[in-house]
C-alpha cells in the first residue's frame, strides 16, 4: 500500500516509516506541517498517517484540502488528544479511523489493514465509470463508447481512466506523469500529449465529448449533452 506518514516527532517518525517499509508498504515521510499537503499532491498515496498536533498546527485543519483532492486518500488521525469532542471533530471533518497515542504498531498495522480493505470494497462496488455516450468497465478494463468497444492500449486506458475520474477538472501533464507513467520529474518528452492525441482520436466520432487543452494547465475531458 502507498502510504505517506506525517508527524513532526522524529524519532517516532522514523520508526513507524521503518517498520511500515519491512511490512511491505511503500512509505513518504513528512515532519513539516506545511509540507503534508503538497507531498499528498505529488504521492497520490491511498492512506495518510496523519499525526493530529504539529506544535500549536491542529492538522484537522488540513482535512478539507485532502479530502478534497480528485483522487483523496483515506485519512488515519493519531492523536494524544483522547475526548471525544476531539475525535468527533476530526470525523465530521473527513478523517477515516482515529489512532491514540501510545499505540502499539501491531494496532497500527491492523488500522491500517482495515482501511485497506475498505479501499478495495468500494473499488469493488464501482463497477464502471461513464460520461454520457463514454463508459470504462473497470474490472474488464473496456472503454465502450455508444456501446462499442474502442480499442485501447494499457496506457491510453489508463490515461482515459485518469481523465475520466477527474471529469470536468483541469488536470495537469504532472499529474498524468505521476499517476500514469509514475515519473515524479519533467521526463523532457511529449508523451503526455502524445497520447492524449491517439485519445482524441479514437473518441472524436462522438461529438459531444471533447479533451481540451487548457493552456498552461493541463487537459480537461468534458461533455457536452446535446
Amino acid at each position: 500500500m502507498k502510504l505517506v506518514i506525517a508527524d513532526d516527532e522524529l524519532p517516532l517518525l522514523k520508526f513507524l516509516q521503518k517498520g511500515l517499509v519491512a511490512e511491505g508498504h511503500q512509505v513518504t515521510a513528512v515532519s513539516d506541517f506545511h509540507s503534508v499537503v503538497p507531498t499528498i499532491k505529488q504521492e497520490i498515496p491511498e492512506l495518510v498517517v496523519l499525526d493530529r498536533m504539529f506544535g500549536a498546527s491542529d492538522s484537522v485543519e488540513l482535512l478539507p484540502a485532502i479530502k478534497g483532492l480528485s483522487e483523496p486518500p483515506l485519512v488515519l488521525i493519531l492523536t494524544a488528544l483522547d475526548e471525544v469532542d476531539e475525535r468527533i471533530k476530526g470525523l465530521q471533518e473527513g478523517a477515516d479511523d482515529y489512532l491514540c497515542k501510545p499505540f502499539d504498531f501491531d494496532e497500527l498495522l491492523a488500522r491500517i489493514s482495515a482501511l485497506s480493505r475498505r479501499a478495495v470494497r468500494q473499488e469493488r462496488f464501482d463497477k464502471h465509470l461513464s460520461l454520457g455516450p463514454l463508459q470504462l468497465k473497470l474490472e474488464e478494463r473496456l472503454v465502450m463508447l455508444n456501446g462499442t468497444e474502442v480499442p485501447m492500449t494499457k496506457l491510453e486506458y489508463d490515461v482515459m481512466h485518469y481523465l475520466l475520474l477527474n471529469v470536468g477538472k483541469v488536470v495537469s501533464r504532472e499529474r498524468i506523469l505521476g499517476r500514469v507513467w509514475q515519473m515524479h520529474s519533467d521526463p523532457q518528452t511529449n508523451v503526455v500529449d502524445v497520447y492524449i492525441s491517439r485519445l482524441r482520436k479514437k473518441v472524436d466520432a462522438e461529438p459531444t465529448l471533447f479533451i481540451e487543452t487548457i493552456r498552461g494547465n493541463g487537459y480537461r475531458l468534458s461533455h457536452t449533452p446535446e
